[in-house]
């Protein structure tokens, strides 16, 4: 898989289709289910949908990273970044994407047949 992903700093890169749409809990926020192109890859996602509105049969391109950085060196710990790209601001891979969530993954969960994984940021 490759892409604009910033070298080895991609850990995953997968088109999915959105196959469920479920807006009960909040009114801003959708938890979205997809599945992969390939259809070995299942994955939900809870969406802002004021921000990046989506429904049903949307297909949505989805890169994990270990940075923003388009060279893939590591962040500086601020736990911030500018998004008002006034000025000189660097570029980002952000940029490229329509929807970024960025942040730490502080739980992660991997099953013993390895086919299943979960991250909550």
């Amino acid at each position: 898989m490759s892409g604009a992903g910033g070298g080895d700093a991609t850990l995953f890169e997968e088109s999915f289709t959105v196959t469920e749409y479920d807006q009960s809990k909040y009114d801003r926020v959708a938890r979205i289910s997809c599945t992969s192109s390939d259809s070995q890859t299942v994955m939900q996602l809870d969406i802002n949908i004021e921000l990046f509105p989506c429904s049903v049969s949307d297909t949505l391109h989805v890169v994990l990273t270990t940075t923003l950085s388009p060279d893939g060196s590591k962040e500086d710990d601020k736990g911030w970044r500018d998004v008002g790209k006034a000025g000189d601001a660097p570029a980002t891979l952000a940029d490229l994407y329509d929807y970024v969530c960025y942040g730490k993954i502080y739980k992660f969960e991997e099953t013993f047949d390895g086919n299943t994984m979960y991250a909550e940021r």
